[in-house]
């Protein structure tokens, strides 16, 4: 049995449409209240459970070979910031715990980008690439570190863990909205007039999926997989949204002061006003500092992954948008 937690989500359905469609048996667990419709229920199971709640993790547990941790909060943002450390550290280890004294033969942990920079990185080498604490920005990103630790740490001790970092993702079948397609969705609505520019890397999020399954198959414990593809700044990648959405990328470019300035007002709005995700975060903005642009050859040679070109992942994704009646 392959088990995905967070099988429901961007990367996740994806994921477990690729091990059905390898006539793999599938077990998804989410958390309570997600919604699971969209996915293929006469063929899979779903087992919902928190994995802040180590016997629940457990329960999910049985009989699973092969377990794919993708659950996490990938917000940058939290009314509670203590939750990011209880849902991406402690949860992690709940996950990895479990996994191993299950007899899981493989366990697949899914980290981020976003813990990957520091000022002066260069974009290459992540595969052994030491980090630190301090290197981090705000507490989601320090959630997600302690966790990429804790599995890397678990690999070279000579557990079966293995560690995929995928950059960020993109293409059809967000329908939980995560920040990055926000921002496209905003922008193909027209409702996004200025941008503070910066530099990514994109890869597909199907190919994030593939690579996956094939990290699972092939990758080596105690190493960091880097799902990545291509390196765009943040406008040419909105003008290859725009050929599809028959939209111009924004001209106007937002100061950094001024996005830190917007950035604190609408945290402490959404903290004490409405409850609801802040229009920008503080440490959305500060990670556009630093460069995301990577190099992910050596992960993409040795598991043998041909990422498509993200021209296709942005028609598909305008495509998902008008499908879903989103513009």
């Amino acid at each position: 049995m392959n088990l995905v937690t967070g099988g429901a989500g961007f990367i996740g359905t994806h994921l477990v449409n690729i091990l059905l469609g390898m006539d793999k048996p599938v077990r998804v667990l989410e958390r309570p209240g997600a919604d699971t419709r969209h996915l293929p229920l006469d063929r899979i199971e779903v087992v919902f459970a928190d994995i802040r709640d180590q016997q629940a993790v457990n329960n999910a547990m049985k009989d699973c070979e092969y377990v794919y941790h993708l659950a996490a909060d990938p917000n940058l943002w939290r009314k509670q910031p203590e939750e990011f450390d209880a849902i991406n550290f402690r949860g992690t280890l709940n996950v990895l715990e479990s996994a191993l004294q299950n007899g899981a033969k493989r366990v697949m942990h899914t980290s981020t980008e976003s813990i990957l920079t520091t000022s002066d990185f260069n974009g290459s080498g992540v595969e052994f690439l030491e980090l630190k604490e301090e290197h981090m920005i705000g507490p989601y990103c320090l959630s997600k570190y302690r966790a990429d630790k804790s599995a890397l740490d678990l690999g070279k001790q000579g557990e079966p863990v293995i560690v995929v970092t995928p950059t960020l993702p993109v293409g059809p079948g967000d329908r939980n909205l995560t920040p990055h397609t926000r921002m496209a969705l905003a922008f193909c609505r027209g409702e996004l007039p200025a941008i503070l520019e910066c530099c990514l890397n994109l890869i597909d999020v199907r190919d994030v999926a593939m690579g996956m399954v094939l990290a699972m198959e092939k990758g080596r414990p105690g190493v960091r997989y880097l799902l990545g593809s291509e390196n765009h700044r943040l406008s040419d990648w909105l003008g290859i949204l725009g050929r599809y959405a028959n939209r111009p990328a924004p001209e106007l470019r937002v100061p950094y002061t001024l996005a830190l300035a917007v950035a604190w007002f609408s945290e402490q709005w959404a903290r004490y006003i409405t409850d609801n995700m802040p229009m920008a975060t503080l440490t959305g903005v500060k990670l556009t500092r630093r460069s995301m642009f990577f190099d992910a050859s050596k992960t993409l040679e040795e598991l043998g992954l041909e990422p498509r070109p993200v021209e296709q992942s942005a028609k598909d994704t305008v495509d998902w948008f008008r499908i879903e009646k989103l513009i």
